[in-house]
């Protein structure tokens, strides 16, 4: 089908000319860009205190610890914190991911002084109540209970484990049962101690407020922060692609649907092939009904309820991967396609209608991701946690349009090979037989 004309006029797309940068005495890099067609503020930003700063014997640590920030600090204690944002129909919270701890929050501009007063007593001074750590870590062990029971889940869990051994990127940020019961509160008093550091945080401000102003703000709050302790230094191990294949499957009973998670290793976020590969994985996986993946498996086959790909790019690697959800007697026949198609995709180059299709889904959807505030404070802090430049927004229509077959054929030779993959199932028992038996 023919889209709309891959151009875009790039002067009203955020760049080095309306994203303001300062960096703090004491390291915190700050981002700011105004926009006064709207009443309210964003707050995106993190700290680099992540999962992989967990013991193995506490995984779950920074995200327990980042949920529990707002559970009390020393002037105020859960209700109030809460009552306070409400009163304004202000939000803040905190998450957890490999490379760091979370935040985020909305409020109207007049209330960015409390937002960022309220933001930096959960940062400097939290008190990590034990009543209320309790009731949290009920609702976290309850999670991963379900987690256990999720087919999709527990092959997703499996797929990082065996593509990532021995790194962070193949363990769970919230952790197992096991490691959550045995954390406590002084664990989660030293990792702040610890791993809380002004130079480890970035934080963007978007809406309803000059630069300088929000600058001045966060400064007057966390400008005098500092961390004396030792930095630790971080030694993750080599991450190298699969040299054979390797099938696991999990097994959970009573499951009428099996869930499949296959692929090896993706691009880096910073890699100069990643939007060649992220292009070429619209095609495969993405476009359309789920791209050339979903009408083969799904549409034309009908061997899965769904089928799509995905490249998950991260600072360390990525994984490119293919998911679908089957009925457990159609495991093999739903492999063996999807192994088909990827070879097809790594010996014959896209079509140009394909390319085509895809460039213009690529930078008509940009304006569109940047219409809220939302939306353009997570594309700035992105520019900055991948340090892809302040222009990289406005550079983007042209690096998109670069992109030819014989880059996308180049990029998926280099990744993908499809006789070394790594194969997860979850769910019911599969009925197979011969070389793919199965491996609980």
């Amino acid at each position: 089908m023919k889209l709309i004309n891959r151009s875009l006029n790039v002067s009203s797309i955020p760049g080095p000319q309306d994203i303001k940068r300062k960096v703090l005495s004491n390291g915190i890099t700050l981002l700011a860009r105004s926009n006064f067609n709207s009443a309210s503020v964003v707050i995106s930003g993190y700290l680099g205190a992540g999962s992989l700063l967990d013991p193995l014997d506490k995984l779950g640590l920074a995200h327990f610890s980042s949920l529990s920030l707002m559970r009390g600090t020393q002037k105020r204690d859960f209700q109030q914190l809460f009552n306070e944002l409400e009163s304004t129909g202000a939000s803040l919270g905190f998450g957890a991911s490999v490379h760091n701890i979370n935040l985020g929050g909305r409020c109207l501009a007049e209330d960015l002084p409390l937002m960022v007063n309220i933001l930096a007593a959960c940062i400097l001074e939290p008190t990590f109540p034990e009543d209320y750590l309790e009731r949290l870590r009920a609702q976290l062990l309850t999670s991963l209970t379900i987690r256990a029971q999720d087919t999709a889940e527990m092959a997703s869990l499996t797929f990082d484990q065996l593509l990532f051994p021995g790194h962070p990127y193949g363990l769970p940020e919230d952790g197992y049962i096991e490691t959550i019961k045995a954390i406590t509160r002084k664990d989660m008093v030293d990792f702040h101690h610890t791993h809380f550091r002004p130079e480890n945080m970035a934080m963007v401000i978007v809406g309803a407020v000059e630069p300088e102003a929000a600058f001045d703000l966060v400064e007057s709050k966390l400008g005098k922060w500092q961390n004396p302790t030792e930095k630790q230094a971080v030694h993750l191990s080599a991450i190298t692609p699969p040299e054979k294949t390797t099938h696991q499957h999990i097994s959970i009973p009573g499951k009428s649907q099996s869930d499949l998670v296959m692929g090896t290793l993706g691009p880096k976020r910073h890699a100069p092939d990643y939007l060649a590969a992220s292009i070429g994985n619209n095609i495969l996986g993405q476009f359309g009904m789920m791209g050339r993946i979903g009408d083969s498996v799904r549409e034309k086959a009908g061997l899965a309820y769904y089928a799509s790909t995905s490249v998950n790019s991260w600072i360390e690697a990525g994984s490119w991967e293919v998911s679908a959800g089957v009925n457990p007697v159609n495991v093999d026949k739903a492999i063996h396609l999807i192994i088909s198609e990827l070879e097809k995709f790594c010996s014959e180059p896209v079509t140009a209608e394909e390319l085509e299709d895809s460039k213009s889904n690529y930078i008509g959807r940009l304006p569109l991701s940047l219409e809220s505030n939302s939306g353009v404070t997570n594309s700035i802090l992105n520019l900055e946690r991948f340090n892809l430049g302040l222009d990289y927004l406005q550079r983007y229509p042209d690096l998109v349009n670069a992109i030819t077959p014989a880059i996308i054929l180049e990029t998926a030779q280099r990744y993908i090979n499809p006789n070394n993959l790594i194969i997860v199932t979850a769910g019911s028992k599969p009925k197979r037989s011969g070389p793919d038996a199965e491996r609980d």
